[in-house]
């Protein structure tokens, strides 16, 4: 009556599987024919019946999402096994007559059968069967039934009231068919798009157990304090708990070439090298072995003042390195050669970063200006003000639509490269650092009174966690995150010490110890997140990793468990 005619052959202007029953090997909806008979219909006795230890799991609910499941994963017969010797059925008699309906094509039984299934809501049956008679109508174009398609559209869709303007892109697939590009969903896609428009009582929505077996893994990833594995990992057969040894905290390499305190330290993207900064004015990379061991690749040498802040190029390729007031370098990390030098009219850098397109990049000035350049030197474009300060940080987001800078003691500006908008982040406290969190919804905020704050830029910017128990009295010490999922926080401290917080909980989880001088940096790898790197005024740095007798073997070779001195040798 409502379906398309099978004896006609299918239009070539549109290929598409109808998704019929018989061909749903591996479906929720279809069952043989014999196994709705099966399941005796459901008892009102009963159905508040509760299993478990909480008191919250329904035994009707529970028992029709396992089935839902048996029929999803394509076991057809334990399904309608289960249906049957509960006496609980996956869905009610009109539900399933309703969904062969659909499989069958048969739109007009199927509008009139979902008026019968108990649904409250009228609005919901509206627009369920707009969705089922737009599946008639292309249907009908498919097979060229032009005049039957048009009777439909004037007759039973656009009498619903619902959806105007898809009612007229409708219309054009009849009025200029040729210049449409009419996309016909199969009957089982539309069976999966009625299971999320009816309500849960009515049609289970798909996969819903899978779905609430990966909620309880997430909540038991998001309470585990020390998780720093991969998800993989994890098991149905065991509750999830990570323990202290997946933080890194054994100390795997000390690298002592640096001549004087190492003030700066960043991982590259990749996680493949390392670059390091001293007072001795020198800039080291160090470059990540498959077995986990540091080796020196370049020693740069030319800023005639200590280096106290770098940045990486999009590709790793390049590095820009910034001396105390002085001048910005651009080096290439293959070569080892210094490319180009920013400087701007005797006024001194102190700050910079690069544009995600690596082809500008931006300084900070000390006379609070920031300067965009070309890579040439050329300058693009100069913000006055008090865009920055003192303060040798200074970051651009990765999409390349913000720029944060301290433009003033106790004052973080987003500013807008594009909207011109400017946001502030006010702390009561002067700032001595900060950090981007590598999706950009983040910032850590080092401050004078030996707090990191954690601030949400993401939205609407709001403060949510504060990080205490590192000291700071006379010098810089910066954080950052990382970790799996970048979930955790570690800083630098005067103390000789390196702190790490869980960051949802500013739980401490971590004080390693082995540096005799104040420690001024911390990074940790993005690629891997059982290396932490520290810079110190004892002139070292210290690569940490995970305990001894939980290091895992690389297929090229072996993180060594024991302390590797080096001095730049390979």
């Amino acid at each position: 009556m409502g379906g398309a005619e099978d004896d006609e052959p299918l239009s070539k202007r549109v290929k598409v599987s109808f998704g019929r029953s018989a061909d749903r090997s591996n479906g929720t909806f279809f069952r043989d024919p014999a196994s709705c008979s099966m399941a005796r219909p459901l008892k009102v006795q009963g159905d508040d019946e509760i299993v478990g230890t909480k008191g919250v799991v329904k035994k009707v609910e529970f028992v029709r999402i396992i089935a839902d499941a048996l029929y999803s994963l394509g076991y057809k017969k334990t399904g309608a096994y289960l249906e049957e010797e509960s006496g609980i059925p996956l869905h009610p008699s009109p539900v399933n007559i309703f969904i062969q309906q659909i499989l069958d094509g048969e739109w007009d039984e199927s509008v009139a059968t979902l008026h019968k299934i108990g649904l409250v809501d009228e609005k919901i049956v509206k627009l369920a069967s707009f969705v089922i008679l737009e599946q008639k109508f292309f249907e009908l174009l498919d097979r060229e039934k032009i005049m039957h398609a048009l009777k439909t559209l004037r007759t039973e869709i656009a009498p619903l009231c619902i959806n105007n303007n898809r009612v007229r892109e409708l219309s054009l697939c009849i009025v200029s068919p040729s210049q449409q590009v009419v996309k016909i969903k199969s009957r089982t896609k539309l069976l999966e798009e009625m299971q999320r428009l009816l309500p849960t009582s009515v049609m289970i929505p798909e996969k819903r157990l899978i779905h609430l077996v990966e909620q309880a893994l997430q909540l038991q990833l998001e309470s585990c304090m020390y998780h720093n594995s991969l998800a993989t990992d994890m098991s149905l057969l065991t509750d999830h708990e990570c323990a202290l040894d997946q933080i890194p905290s054994r100390t795997l390499q000390i690298l002592q070439e640096h001549k004087d305190e190492v003030w700066f330290l960043q991982f590259s993207h990749n996680g493949k090298y390392l670059a390091s900064s001293s007072a001795d004015c020198s800039i080291i990379i160090w470059e990540v072995k498959l077995n986990g061991r540091f080796c020196l690749k370049h020693r740069f040498s030319g800023h005639q003042k200590p280096v106290s802040y770098m940045s990486w190029g999009p590709d790793d390729s390049q590095l820009l390195t910034c001396g105390v007031e002085e001048v910005v370098r651009r080096w290439d990390v293959n070569s080892g050669e210094c490319i180009h030098i920013y400087s701007k009219n005797g006024l001194g850098l102190i700050s910079c970063g690069w544009a995600p397109d690596g082809k500008r990049i931006f300084c900070g000035v000390t006379d609070k200006s920031i300067s965009m350049w070309d890579l040439e030197g050329k300058e693009l474009m100069c913000w006055k003000g008090h865009r920055t300060s003192r303060i040798a940080d200074l970051s651009i987001t990765s999409d390349g639509k913000h720029m944060v800078s301290v433009c003033r003691d106790n004052m973080i500006l987003l500013f807008g490269l594009e909207s011109k908008e400017e946001q502030i982040i006010q702390e009561d406290q002067a700032i001595t650092s900060f950090v981007l969190s590598a999706d950009n919804r983040y910032i850590l905020v080092s401050l004078w009174n030996e707090e990191i704050h954690l601030w949400r830029i993401e939205g609407s910017i709001r403060l949510l966690a504060i990080y205490k128990g590192h000291k700071r009295e006379r010098f810089i010490v910066r954080s950052c995150f990382g970790g799996i999922d970048q979930s955790f926080i570690a800083s630098g401290s005067e103390d000789s010490q390196i702190y790490i917080w869980h960051k949802c909980t500013s739980q401490v989880i971590g004080e390693l110890g082995g540096h005799s001088g104040t420690v001024n940096c911390v990074s940790w790898n993005p690629a891997n997140p059982h290396m932490l790197a520290s810079a110190s005024d004892d002139r070292t740095i210290r690569i940490w990793g995970l305990p001894r007798g939980n290091m895992k073997q690389n297929g090229n070779g072996t993180v060594r468990n024991g302390v590797h001195y080096c001095n730049g040798g390979s």
